[in-house]
């Protein structure tokens, strides 16, 4: 870790081909980012792998998932996961834990989200150091003498919590190195979300949807976008922001039949810069500036980035990381 120097991360969606993760891995890293780290959104790939091949090509940054839910993958086998990814990347891996978002068409019962974390991350801590003695939660239960049954590195990893709820909040205050912010880019968000984790150790991190181009009206075009996708999940979580119920009603009623372009030209350029990082190099970077003078401690500059990703990327690295980190 580097105490409070502003970190940056990279959050890839797990939607491409084997072998096309390593170099946008690699590219960040060379660049000078802190994390990579992948989503493990329903319907798309399993986080691990990706993360896997991204351990294989890089040395130096933090990798994990953001984030892991304990209602579709059981504490246990997050715990094995996680313990081969920090193995696999020589101590690299950070865990990622949150309720998780879109599981209802799947039945699941996610009643009581912070007990089952709590659980989860109990276990998680239970396994990764050896301890069989066995746990019996609400939710979920260790059995006496067992234990994970291959070699592991370190018997701790850092946890990082997905969350915008008090609650949730409040928990990682008392158990998590950081804190993620899924889905904003808002600065306003920053202060009441350290009031509500309590603890001035546990730092803030800030992602969404990030695009970037040398034509700063074509990125806010592809933003919009794909903002307008989940921009009704997100905007009714953020207590600083009030969006008319009409317009999330019109932009949902779009996104249901595939015209995205329609529901992302009705949000404004002010709802766009709170649920995104898009326009040009500078634009980026100065949005990015705005939420680390805020507080955050890390911003991830999440998928799509570019069209196409790699030239994204490529701006992050050559146009945005620059400004933010200046040499010397």
């Amino acid at each position: 870790m580097t105490g409070d120097r502003r970190q940056l991360g990279l959050g890839l969606q797990t939607d491409k081909g084997p072998g096309d993760y390593g170099p946008l891995a690699r590219m960040a890293e060379n660049a000078g980012f802190d994390v990579v780290t992948t989503f493990n959104d329903l319907w798309f790939q399993p986080a691990l792998p990706a993360l896997l091949e991204i351990a294989a090509a890089t040395a130096r940054v933090r990798i994990g998932p953001s984030c892991l839910n304990p209602f579709t993958v059981h504490p246990v086998e997050i715990a094995g996961q996680t313990a081969v990814l920090d193995a696999i990347s020589n101590g690299r891996a950070f865990l990622g834990l949150a309720r998780g978002t879109w599981l209802e068409p799947l039945g699941l019962d996610q009643s009581d989200p912070v007990t089952a974390i709590r659980e989860t991350w109990e276990i998680v801590q239970r396994l990764l150091s050896g301890d069989d003695s066995g746990y019996t939660g609400r939710r979920f239960s260790l059995p006496q003498g067992q234990r994970l049954r291959f070699p592991i590195l370190r018997d701790e990893v850092p946890l990082l919590v997905g969350t915008w709820a008090p609650r949730l909040s409040a928990f990682a205050g008392a158990e998590a190195h950081e804190l993620k912010v899924g889905g904003s880019a808002n600065p306003d968000v920053v202060p009441v979300m350290r009031e509500r984790i309590g603890n001035p150790a546990v730092g803030i991190v800030l992602g969404a949807v990030t695009v970037v181009d040398d034509d700063g009206t074509r990125a806010r075009q592809i933003a919009r976008r794909e903002v307008a996708m989940y921009l009704a999940v997100v905007a009714e979580l953020d207590p600083t922001v009030e969006v008319d119920p009409e317009l999330i009603r019109r932009v949902r009623e779009h996104v249901v039949i595939g015209d995205h372009a329609a529901a992302g030209s009705l949000i404004s350029d002010d709802l766009l810069d709170r649920f995104s990082f898009s326009g040009t190099p500078d634009q980026v970077a100065d949005h990015a500036e705005a939420v680390f003078a805020a507080g955050a401690r890390r911003v991830d500059f999440g998928t799509p980035h570019g069209a196409p990703e790699r030239r994204g990327v490529e701006l992050l690295c050559t146009g945005v990381l620059p400004r933010l980190r200046p040499a010397g």
